[in-house]
């Protein structure tokens, strides 16, 4: 099943497989319940109960590392089961229960670790089977077409999210409980509709294998994906360069400090970060498959220290940081699995994506509290300007000794 597009919009989604376009529902729902939740808590973490910069750094980095194991887990199992389907339906099912955690936790802070790291246990279990969903179900030569539009669905919901959030709000007059229910309930339809309209693709078996080979992909190939030197570079750029990208809620935070903006408006920040990404992640999909991926996915991280430079430097306004902190997103987030892809055998796909994606989460979770603690003892302003500094080393050394990418 394929989509045809009408309007001006045509060419960028001629012929998107229709799972990919189901995949990329599921995704828009499930972010509307996820960014409704990440929306309000660096808010309810710094504003309502007070954590200084290195507790929320912890909290933040629990966030963004806790899916680390858990990757390499969903990845491994949906290979062996050959149900990536299946895999992906469980995660976004953990996710969603997770949501009426919140409501048990209060105001208890390890209570509230403890319920974010089963909401990212559960965006770990279902991110690599669902991106290896996404891979083999398109055709090598439109990846990066398939990933944006599957990233631009998924960005409608991360937009919304926030509007969503901000309402209920304003309708309970500021009981967050009501927004934890109704992101369970959003969280319940989007695993109804990847049940209902999402199809499976196991691998094909391996013709040269014996059959008693072919049952499942054993570890020992999965380890073996580490020594293709292609794959192995990019796995190790990619947790490089995560080491010094600044978590989205840091981001957010430095821009409310630096423009002194309202916490009653500091819930509709990622708007801006959700447009730029939702306008952009097509047509930078669309130019990694023509001009390589590598490079567009390097030119996204440029684009972030040009935002934390705009966040620390004379000049620059809030917006613009937006802007370029939503071009990161849309340059890197479905470019890189698009870039990756490719270099893994179909049987072991989700299992290679989980342990790219495995890297990634570990440094984003070391980038975290890293920049909590700079913070704490050198205020913002150095924190940030040191980082970006990093940032900006490591991009331009990847730019040098860049991995080979299979472009086909």
């Amino acid at each position: 099943m394929y989509l045809a597009s009408v309007g001006p919009l045509r060419t960028p989604l001629r012929r998107v497989p229709g799972n990919v376009v189901a995949l990329g529902l599921v995704s828009l729902v499930t972010d509307v319940s996820a960014e409704m939740v990440t929306a309000i808590l660096p808010l309810y973490l710094v504003f309502g109960l007070g954590l200084n910069p290195l507790q929320f750094g912890l909290l933040d980095g629990l966030y963004a590392g806790a899916t680390a194991v858990l990757r390499l887990v969903g990845g491994h199992v949906a290979d062996r089961w050959r149900r990536l389907k299946t895999v992906a339906g469980i995660g976004y099912a953990l996710s969603a229960v997770s949501k009426l955690g919140f409501l048990a936790a209060g105001s208890a802070v390890p209570a509230i670790g403890a319920v974010l790291a089963v909401d990212r246990a559960g965006k770990g279990i279902r991110t690599a089977p669902r991106d290896a969903l996404i891979s083999l179900s398109s055709a090598p030569e439109t990846l990066g077409r398939s990933f944006g539009v599957h990233r631009a669905l998924d960005t409608v919901g991360a937009f919304l999210g926030p509007l969503v959030a901000t309402a209920v709000l304003w309708a309970s007059l500021g009981d967050y409980d009501s927004v934890f229910v109704t992101s369970f309930s959003l969280a319940v339809c989007a695993v109804l509709l990847l049940t209902t309209f999402v199809r499976d693709h196991a691998a094909p078996q391996l013709p040269s294998a014996p059959p008693s080979a072919r049952l499942a992909p054993s570890r020992l190939p999965v380890l073996g994906l580490l020594r293709d030197s292609a794959f192995r570079r990019s796995c190790l750029w990619a947790a490089a360069l995560g080491l010094f990208a600044i978590t989205d809620s840091f981001v957010y935070l430095a821009v409310q400090r630096r423009w002194d903006i309202g916490t009653s408006l500091f819930p509709l920040l990622p708007l801006g970060t959700a447009g730029t990404f939702l306008l952009l992640a097509i047509p930078l999909g669309r130019l990694g498959d023509r001009i390589g991926r590598w490079k567009v996915f390097l030119g996204g991280h440029l684009a972030l220290v040009l935002a934390l430079l705009a966040v620390c430097g004379p000049v620059g306004t809030w917006w613009l940081v937006l802007v370029l902190h939503g071009t990161f997103y849309a340059a890197t987030d479905g470019v890189l699995p698009a870039a990756v892809g490719p270099l893994l055998p179909e049987h072991l796909r989700a299992s290679g994506l989980a342990v790219l994606q495995t890297g990634q989460a570990l440094a984003r979770m070391a980038a975290a509290v890293t920049v909590g603690l700079l913070w704490t003892l050198w205020d913002l302003r150095p924190a940030i300007l040191a980082i970006t500094v990093a940032l900006l080393a490591v991009t331009i050394a990847a730019a040098i000794l860049k991995p080979l990418e299979v472009r086909r």
